[in-house]
């Protein structure tokens, strides 16, 4: 990891920096993706070939990587000046690719846990583009079972036709991707949608009646005050959806953003991490007031006669599922081997028609890392169960990382009681900013993509 507020952190969080600088911040994998080799591919056949764990659950993740604008945030691989034909094509290499793993003993007849349309911008396809995409991909596997079926959305790319497709192929849970509902900020960042699409889009979504609507929202955006988050705040709470996420403001490498800081022809637009902490904090009582429970460090639920939604693509993912990512540029992480798909369009596309995974770099993991990956992940929860940990691993974790452990209730955001670790707010509104010190020696202070 290299930038500052990030960094800096590898004894437990001893330091902090305040300002947002360009660089990694969320962690969202271990160890870090900058560890992944070409060389380490051979270990993706030995597992594919490899008879599943039946307790462990699969998901499956869908890359769909095309956009109207590209967001001046953004670090995903994206596409926005593809051509229809092109889109077909990829959606073609996309149904091409799920046959490839067919027949694989990992996957052979295993049912689907959860589904995840993401982006890019899932919502980007035709219906009927969605639908093709759909019937072919059932030809190889089925999520009539999953519990959840997830499908992000931008608002200005749906219709109330489109909106129906989608909850037709069996979405359980859609996302729309509101992020702020100020015109003026959404046009600054690069959003390609405006206000108006919102309200639109969200009518046709409860109209629909999906079982769970989730509202994305980001803290901290270019050109935001305090008066502009309040209200998105309140507009959100309007709307009642049953959960939201809440991002807060960061500047990868590769996004537009980063690449003026880095050139010298900007500073840092974004507000500090003390501010954009503040104001999901706010935002946390806020909802809470409203009915809603905080999830995780970036999510809350509204408990609906009496239960709250769920999130079995984050559970099952923080517990050590199996997820095969599909889609140029994707991650998958199956049978305690990570790897990621080729990230160039063409060399993705022309992988599929070959019949040859499309893939890039892997990384096999022992014991003691999908321990700390998991250790690391469920910490965004707010909490630790170390009866987990014994049982799966083990191993004593108060133990093991009992320096950090102690570093990090010194500082007064965690503690402990019995098997109970619990962090403070204070500490799960910046818990990525705490987590590279549970890292192994040789992975604190790296690069972290």
């Amino acid at each position: 990891m290299t930038d500052s507020a990030s960094s800096s952190t590898s004894g437990g969080g001893k330091a902090q920096a305040q300002s947002t600088e360009v660089g990694s911040y969320f962690i969202s994998n271990y160890p870090p993706y900058s560890f992944w080799k070409d060389e380490n591919l051979s270990a993706v056949d030995e597992v594919l070939d490899r008879e599943p764990d039946s307790s462990i659950p699969l998901g499956l993740y869908l890359h769909i990587p095309f956009c109207r604008k590209r967001c001046k945030f953004c670090y995903f691989r994206v596409y926005i000046d593809k051509t229809s034909n092109e889109v077909e094509v990829y959606v073609d290499a996309l149904s091409r690719e799920m046959a490839l793993y067919r027949d694989r003993a990992l996957f052979n007849n295993r049912p689907l846990r959860f589904v995840y349309f993401g982006g890019g911008t899932p919502s980007f396809l035709g219906s009927r583009q969605l639908q093709s995409l759909v019937k072919r991909l059932q030809a190889s596997v089925s999520w009539d079972a999953a519990e959840e079926v997830t499908f992000e959305c931008e608002p200005g790319t749906l219709s109330r036709s489109k909106v129906g497709a989608i909850k037709d192929i069996g979405v359980t849970r859609i996302s729309l991707g509101v992020e702020n509902f100020d015109d003026e900020i959404l046009e600054e960042n690069g959003r390609a949608h405006l206000s108006k699409e919102i309200h639109r889009a969200y009518d046709w979504i409860r109209d629909a009646e999906f079982p769970q609507v989730n509202i994305d929202l980001i803290a901290g955006m270019v050109g935001e005050t305090e008066e502009n988050w309040q209200r998105c705040v309140e507009k959100t709470i309007e709307f009642d959806p049953d959960s939201v996420t809440i991002y807060q403001m960061e500047l990868p490498y590769n996004t537009i953003y980063s690449k003026d800081i880095l050139g010298g022809e900007a500073s840092s637009p974004v507000a500090d991490w003390q501010t954009k902490r503040r104001w999901v904090a706010q935002a946390f009582e806020r909802f809470e007031q409203a009915g809603y429970a905080v999830s995780s460090a970036y999510t809350l639920v509204k408990p609906r006669g009496g239960q709250a939604a769920s999130f079995s693509y984050r559970d099952s993912l923080w517990r050590g599922a199996d997820m095969l990512g599909t889609g140029v540029a994707s991650f998958s992480h199956i049978g305690g081997v990570h790897f990621q798909n080729i990230d160039g369009f063409q060399p993705y596309v022309e992988a599929c028609r070959e019949g040859r995974l499309p893939l890039n770099r892997a990384y096999p993991t022992d014991a003691a890392e999908r321990l700390i990956r998991e250790l690391i992940l469920q910490m965004k929860l707010g909490k630790i169960d170390a009866a987990y940990f014994r049982d799966k691993f083990g191993r004593e974790i108060l133990e093991d990382f009992a320096e950090t452990f102690a570093s990090l209730k010194d500082q007064g955001v965690l503690d402990w009681a019995g098997d109970e670790i619990r962090l403070s707010r204070e500490g799960l509104l910046r818990v990525d900013s705490l987590l590279s010190g549970f890292f192994l020696p040789h992975h604190q202070g790296a690069r972290y993509t």
